[in-house]
């Protein structure tokens, strides 16, 4: 033991762990699950469900405009006739929107 040094803070004084280890003891403790407040910006965004298209369907999209589903791979990706062009979508269809 060092001179001079209080036995209750020296981690290795026996019978004791010391001030070190019980702040590290109170530092390492799980936390209980943390509430957000209703209006905090970093609260976890609800996630929106996946829409279900199907044959024949019309929607719009973003950037290539009207078109019609022409063929679905169910919960993948849905092939869009926009007329000038056909366009695979994949899921989760942020950019189309069933009429």
């Amino acid at each position: 033991m060092v001179e001079g040094s209080d036995p209750k803070l020296v981690s290795g004084a026996p019978g004791s762990r010391g001030l070190r280890g019980r702040i590290l003891d109170s530092m390492t403790r799980t936390a209980a699950a943390r509430r957000s407040l209703p209006t905090s910006p970093f609260r976890a965004q609800p996630v929106a469900p996946i829409e279900n298209f199907e044959l024949g369907d019309r929607v719009s999209h973003d950037r290539f405009g009207l078109g019609r589903v022409i063929g679905v791979e169910e919960g993948i990706a849905v092939l869009v006739d926009f007329g000038s062009q056909q366009m695979r979508c994949l899921s989760p269809f942020a950019k189309l929107v069933k009429l």
